[in-house]
């Protein structure tokens, strides 16, 4: 019985430990700002003006053979009264940098913001090597940003993350919500897929049409809270027996001034 007591409490040992890696989930931090758009002054964090969004993600984690699961979405969620005006803006078509890899065709105007960079890891055999991608962001049919991701060292790396907006009209508290999917990123076959551990990005711009300035997006004109919320939702994908996991964050952006 003893000898059976101690089996016992072995399995019951592993099964607390299979459940705590499993229940494990990436650690994010998340921060995301409003900033002047380039050549247009009385831009950023101003009430009412057009602005451009600065976001930056760090993932930490050791789930998924030593590092944080692959990332398969980022849902990023304004304040409330942040305004989405795509009408006018030129928009390159989805399967030119999803199917052709080729964003040096897209509309010069359809870029949603300079480049931006993101880093993470690939592993070749029990190899673990950092790699660095580009970050281009354009503007989609129907109002979406999709963003072509670019890599050459140590694995070559052309995918595009394509997003839409839901909830324009507001909701909870929170403004537009820009929805985008992640591609997973394969190397070569059998080794895992490919995790992110770092994201900086600047997106939003604006445009002379018709003697006017349209601007792709605006701030809120106040902020009850003396600060502008604004959340971020990070989902990783279910591979090597984990479950799929979503990592929420919400980050309070200073009120923009007057």
């Amino acid at each position: 019985m003893r000898r059976a007591s101690t089996c016992l409490a072995v399995i019951g040992l592993a099964v607390l430990a299979l459940s705590g890696t499993a229940s494990a989930t990436p650690t994010v931090t998340f921060e995301a700002k409003a900033v002047p758009i380039a050549g247009f002054p009385h831009t950023g964090n101003i009430f009412g003006a057009g602005a451009a969004v600065q976001a930056e993600f760090t993932i930490a984690g050791s789930e998924y053979g030593g590092y944080s699961p692959p990332l398969i979405g980022v849902n990023v969620s304004l304040p409330s009264g942040a305004k989405i005006h795509s009408a006018g803006f030129p928009t390159c078509p989805t399967p030119t940098i999803a199917v052709e890899h080729e964003p040096k065709k897209c509309p010069k105007l359809s870029k949603a913001g300079p480049k931006g960079e993101a880093e993470g890891f690939v592993v070749f055999g029990s190899e673990r090597v950092p790699e660095k991608v580009s970050l281009e962001s354009f503007y989609a049919a129907g109002g979406g940003i999709n963003v072509y991701v670019e890599g050459h060292t140590p694995a070559s790396i052309e995918i595009a993350s394509t997003g839409h907006y839901e909830h324009l009209s507001g909701g909870g508290g929170f403004g537009p919500e820009l929805v985008s999917q992640v591609p997973l990123i394969e190397t070569v076959p059998g080794a895992p897929d490919g995790s992110t551990s770092k994201i900086n990005i600047k997106v939003g711009s604006a445009i002379k049409k018709g003697g006017k300035t349209l601007y792709y997006g605006t701030m809120p004109t106040k902020c009850p809270k003396k600060y502008l919320p604004i959340k971020a939702e990070l989902k990783f994908a279910a591979l090597g027996g984990l479950t799929e996991q979503t990592v929420t964050k919400e980050y309070h952006a200073p009120c923009p001034r007057k």
